[in-house]
């Protein structure tokens, strides 16, 4: 991956985004612009003080709708970001997207209307009248390989590229545990069960601001039949007739290749 190019940055500068879109230099290798090359531009919001040392996601500048790239450089996709820059800026510039977005949202007290501040001790805004604390908001949601002897199922959201997919994923709701969560969605949307439930890694995921925690688990009873919303269509693949999967970048993709080298497969 191409951390070297992240990892040799100068961190003086910020993500400047224009939406969900992120200003990079374009040469002669990409990188993410100091902050003296964007001293000239009127921006909507910028991070405080507070959060502006640090790690670089702790930065963000929202330029806002009118905004024009300055000569050599560009707005690209947060997505594009990983290929890039690496994994490293990919996760960085999520986190101050989220950042962003969540500031953007809260400027004001939910309790009593009063204006926010930023906390100066923590990850925070509060309310300056009556102190109510916000804090940025994490939705997790598990992502689960299901397997069957030498097949793997995999599904299609609507939402999904033409031809594209995947494992399934859902959110956690209040009261559940994580494994609850997984035998939940998968009853809900291929009306399977499940057994053997295990921990296979996690991921922040900025789209919006969610956790994506993922597991592996076996086929236990039952026959598959979508719920025709979440998901329009699933099976059990062999890795010889996979369709179309999802990128690198995303932790779907590692649990599928997971299950493709233990089945001897890469």
């Amino acid at each position: 991956m191409k951390t070297d190019l992240f990892e040799k940055q100068d961190w003086s500068g910020c993500f400047a985004f224009q939406g969900d879109r992120v200003l990079v230099k374009t040469g002669p290798e990409p990188a993410i612009p100091p902050a003296e090359d964007l001293s000239g531009l009127c921006f909507a919001g910028c991070s405080g003080e507070a959060r502006s040392a640090g790690r670089p996601g702790n930065c963000w500048i929202d330029l806002g709708k009118e905004a024009s790239p300055p000569e050599g450089m560009e707005f690209v996709s947060l997505r594009d970001i990983w290929g890039l820059l690496g994994e490293r800026a990919f996760f960085e510039a999520g986190r101050a997207f989220q950042l962003m977005e969540w500031s953007r949202q809260n400027k004001f007290c939910g309790q009593c209307s009063a204006l926010m501040r930023e906390s100066s001790s923590e990850t925070a805004l509060v309310c300056q009248d009556c102190k109510m604390t916000s804090y940025p908001p994490v939705s997790p949601a598990i992502i689960v390989a299901i397997e069957k002897g030498a097949s793997l199922l995999l599904a299609r959201s609507p939402h999904f590229p033409k031809g594209r997919y995947s494992v399934l994923a859902g959110f956690v709701e209040p009261g559940e545990t994580l494994e609850e969560t997984v035998e939940r969605e998968v009853i809900e949307e291929v009306s399977i069960r499940v057994k053997k439930i295990k921990y296979f890694g996690s991921q922040p995921w900025p789209f919006p601001h969610s956790l994506m925690v993922g597991f592996t688990a076996e086929w236990e009873s039952g026959e598959i039949a979508v719920d025709g919303k979440e998901i329009e269509d699933a099976g059990w693949y062999e890795p010889d007739s996979f369709p179309d999967m999802p990128p690198g970048i995303s932790i779907s993709r590692r649990l599928i290749e997971d299950f493709l080298l233990r089945k001897g497969r890469r």
